[in-house]
């Protein structure tokens, strides 16, 4: 079965666009242009592309009702282009953020890598990493931490399973990036920084004085073997 995509626009012209190109990959496609219709279709999608700007519920509503409560991938299509309206929305949890003017075919292929990411995490069976108390289950996609239960976006999740791959060792932040999109393309690398301290908030005692997740100031980061 293909990977059904939500498209959240209150444009018809944007919307059909993105629509008939998702299509042409082979994707099932639904639109809605606004938000209350978004919070309903969006926790059954495989990926919600959502517009910030839309009519009645804003879209930066939707997207943290929708992290609140779903941990559905959600790519950002929105005219707000400025770096704290970019931070604002990956704090939010969106998994991408893409600002208009855009290219179809950029934002099909950060849709394919989206779906991709998925398909490889739901497909990962058997793949359980220790790291001292920390237990990233990627098949199930749950990580624990002395046996409690956190909540991961898929973002989160992926880049967590990357640095649980050789805890201790160094990882850059362009390497961190094109893992997340799977893609060489990876825009501004300052979203980098806007992961690592979201995923902080989620498995670090204190986030401020952070003991998991260790910077290498100029380089990137590393996950403390234990």
């Amino acid at each position: 079965m293909s990977a059904r995509i939500l498209i959240v626009e209150d444009e018809p012209a944007i919307s059909r666009a993105v629509s008939y190109a998702l299509a042409q990959e082979g994707f099932e496609v639904d639109c809605v242009a606004d938000g209350e219709s978004a919070l309903d279709a969006g926790p059954t999608a495989d990926v919600v592309v959502l517009d910030l700007m839309l009519p009645g519920l804003p879209g930066i509503d939707v997207l943290r009702r929708l992290r609140a409560s779903s941990a559905v991938p959600i790519i950002v299509l929105s005219a707000r282009a400025t770096e704290v309206d970019r931070v604002l929305g990956l704090e939010l949890g969106a998994d991408d953020y893409v600002t208009k003017p855009f290219s179809i075919a950029e934002l099909v292929s950060r849709v394919r890598a989206v779906v991709r990411r998925r398909e490889l995490d739901l497909h990962g069976l058997g793949d359980v990493r220790h790291v001292g108390d920390m237990r990233i289950d990627v098949g199930r996609h749950e990580v624990t931490i002395d046996d409690r239960l956190v909540y991961l976006t898929p973002s989160q999740f992926k880049l967590l399973s990357l640095l649980a791959q050789t805890p201790g060792r160094v990882v850059s932040r362009r390497e961190i990036m094109e893992e997340l999109w799977a893609s060489t393309h990876v825009g501004d690398e300052h979203a980098c920084d806007v992961h690592i301290s979201n995923l902080r908030h989620k498995i670090e005692r204190d986030p401020t004085h952070p003991a998991r997740i260790c910077t290498v100031r100029g380089t990137g980061y590393r996950l403390a073997s234990g």
